[in-house]
């Protein structure tokens, strides 16, 4: 069995981040096509205007499909920051390790980059991905009840200071 991480940036693959969240977070948590719409801009954002000096995106491969994600972006105003975005890893994929292979390779990137710190906002109801933050030395740093994607949430920023 195949299992890898590599550069996002094959035909394909910014439309594949895209469905791969949309189908997934409607099946898992029944969220609405909101959500979908928050990725496709995020994916849109880092496609029109990337700096390739300091962002950068992955895919996670399992037998030569796409199973998994994560990006690395600069964080708007705050200097010296990145942000974890669009974490993801399908459910066939699960148990291998590539959620914490993805983290792990994001927060390489943003430190050998030179950010100080990286953060990240998710929602509490996405458990195994905040063991995965939690493991990494990411601390909670605020929390706000909200209503998005057609569901009450809590949403969660995180931090890692490096």
């Amino acid at each position: 069995m195949g299992i890898g991480i590599r550069p996002l940036g094959q035909p394909g693959d910014l439309g594949w981040v895209v469905l791969a969240h949309g189908e997934l977070y409607a099946s898992e948590y029944d969220w609405d096509g909101d959500f979908e719409a928050l990725v496709a801009r995020i994916v849109a954002d880092y496609a029109n205007g990337r700096d390739p000096e300091r962002e950068d995106a992955w895919i996670a491969e399992l037998d030569g499909r796409r199973v998994g994600c994560v990006f690395c972006v600069s964080a708007p105003d705050e200097e010296g920051t990145a942000v974890l975005r669009t974490l993801l890893v399908h459910p066939d994929a699960r148990g291998f390790g590539l959620g914490g292979r993805l983290v792990d390779t994001c927060l390489a990137y943003a430190e050998r980059v030179g950010y100080s710190r990286m953060r990240l906002w998710t929602n509490d109801i996405l458990t195994a991905a905040r063991h995965l933050y939690l493991a990494r030395g990411f601390r909670l740093t605020a929390e706000e009840a909200h209503r998005s994607f057609g569901a009450d949430l809590v949403g969660q920023t995180y931090v890692k200071e490096f």
